[in-house]
């Protein structure tokens, strides 16, 4: 079998090993890494149905990171995926009200960015390591919530490395703030931005490609990576748990080996649907990608016309993971819908960053077939909270509340009842406010926020995850606000 090389989208004839593009997070044009080609999984399903998570992460990172020896790959899953989660399924399924729910919040801190953060710190230093980087390792990344507290848990007081996070100051949920502002952990500084995530996404991408700041930083012994989910090490991770819940869903006899299924994701940034493609190009028997939206339903609109287009209001919901109108990721489709022509792509991208809008053409068109898109507005958010509780005693987010309630206009609208899977992104517990008021807010909506996580806790049947218990009184160590401006000012800051 070939070995999988990484090929930016904007450049021909850049291409690297996958832990070089590990390292580097963004290609030097500005592009994304994205495999050369797409491996088939080399395990029957009802092999891999044998296995645990560890296990059957093996066998398909083994194939998307082929330079990586395999004592080198299992130390990283073995490292990455251990007690830290509070199941030993790490991804359960659960079936409610007649689709199957995959938990993906169970790590350190109660969100799915924790699947592929808790691997990709010992991913990058085994890269660095492999690639005789000398430098420390200055991980930037922006978030709209949720991948920040998960790399500075995943990063913090790593040898090797320091890690900055951006996040928009009034962007992000109370817990979600609260956490990120507590991290601990001396390579650690985050920075509430004024502005929005768009702007703090491409105020990180425009540091990335400030060639006089990397010569600088190179002086001092510095180099940048990201682990924002632009990253091929954050990419590849998010593969395996949607193969991990086909084969337990085999295992458990709920579907037969062969049978499709299909997958439902709440998105805003594409990185996580965009797995699930191409778990879907590995052989995993999937029919549908349904890629649901919020109220900034940019992505919506791109599948019902072709045009991506930015330019339109930008609105703060109650699933704030979700409020992004640039998504990054959606750069790799377009790629490998135009062919896997970085030229094409790189013409679109830049009408992007112009104009703020392009069309693709119809044959690139046909190339979304595997998808389905929809949204729900904060309404459908909210009553959809309160009729899965009230229906089936189940308690979900506000992103997975948008996935349920998308998919379930995606079966009245197509009358397809294939298997669902559900993609459930964070725990309830780091929206409570959200999630208590959708359910009752007459009753819940005086209380203080941890006041709604105990209520929360005894609605639900379910402990209050560590990570919020020990957020109640931790002291704040981050209260650094900035413009988007300075932002390149904070990272030389930092790093003196």
């Amino acid at each position: 079998m070939s070995a999988v090389l990484y090929n930016s989208t904007r450049t021909k004839g850049i291409q690297v090993k996958a832990s070089e593009a590990i390292l580097k997070g963004l290609s030097e044009d500005g592009g994304l890494f994205v495999p050369d080609h797409i491996p088939a999984l080399d395990k029957s399903l009802s092999e891999l149905a044998k296995m645990n998570y560890r296990e059957v992460a093996y066998e398909v990172m083994k194939l998307m990171l082929s330079d990586f020896t395999e004592d080198e790959l299992k130390a990283c899953i073995n490292n990455a995926y251990d007690e830290k989660f509070d199941t030993e399924a790490i991804a359960p399924l659960t079936e409610a009200c007649g689709a199957y729910y995959l938990e993906l919040f169970h790590g350190k801190t109660i969100a799915f960015k924790d699947m592929a953060l808790s691997i990709l710190p010992h991913l990058l230093i085994t890269s660095a390591r492999k690639n005789n980087v000398k430098n420390e390792i200055v991980i930037l990344t922006a978030t709209s919530g949720d991948t920040g507290k998960a790399a500075l848990a995943g990063f913090a007081d790593v040898k090797g490395t320091r890690i900055m996070v951006f996040y928009p100051k009034n962007g992000v949920s109370p817990i979600q703030e609260k956490q990120m502002v507590t991290q601990t952990g001396d390579n650690t500084r985050v920075i509430g931005i004024h502005g929005n995530f768009d702007d703090a996404q491409t105020g990180v991408k425009k540091l990335f490609s400030d060639k006089e700041l990397e010569k600088e930083l190179d002086k001092k012994g510095f180099q940048f990576s990201s682990a924002n989910s632009i990253n091929v090490g954050r990419l590849v991770p998010q593969i395996c748990y949607y193969v991990y819940a086909y084969v337990t869903l085999l295992r458990e006899e709920k579907i037969k080996d062969g049978d499709k299924i299909n997958v439902v994701v709440p998105t805003g940034n594409f990185g996580n649907i965009l797995a699930a493609y191409y778990a879907k190009q590995m052989g995993l028997p999937i029919n549908k990608l349904i890629c649901a939206s919020n109220e900034n339903k940019v992505l919506f609109d791109f599948f019902e016309s072709g045009v991506y287009d930015r330019n339109r209001e930008f609105k703060l919901t109650s699933s704030p993971s979700m409020d992004i109108l640039i998504s990054s990721n959606l750069e790799r489709l377009i790629y490998h819908i135009a062919g896997d022509d970085a030229d094409k792509n790189k013409a679109l991208m830049e009408a992007l960053s112009g104009s703020g809008r392009y069309e693709i053409t119809e044959d690139m068109r046909k190339g979304l077939s595997d998808f389905y898109g929809n949204y729900a507005d904060e309404e459908e958010t909210a009553a959809e909270i309160k009729r899965l509780y009230e229906a089936c005693g189940y308690v979900i987010d506000t992103h997975t509340a948008v996935a349920s309630a998308v998919y379930g206009k995606y079966v009245k609208e197509t009358g397809d009842k294939t298997p669902a899977v559900i993609a459930s992104t964070a725990s309830p517990f780091k929206f409570t406010r959200s999630v208590m008021n959708a359910i009752d807010k007459a009753r819940y909506d005086r209380l203080s926020d941890f006041e709604l996580v105990d209520e929360l806790s005894k609605l639900a049947n379910v402990e209050v995850p560590a990570a919020i218990e020990e957020i109640r009184t931790a002291p704040v160590r981050h209260d650094i606000q900035c413009e988007i401006s300075e932002m390149k000012d904070k990272v030389t800051e930092f790093l003196r």
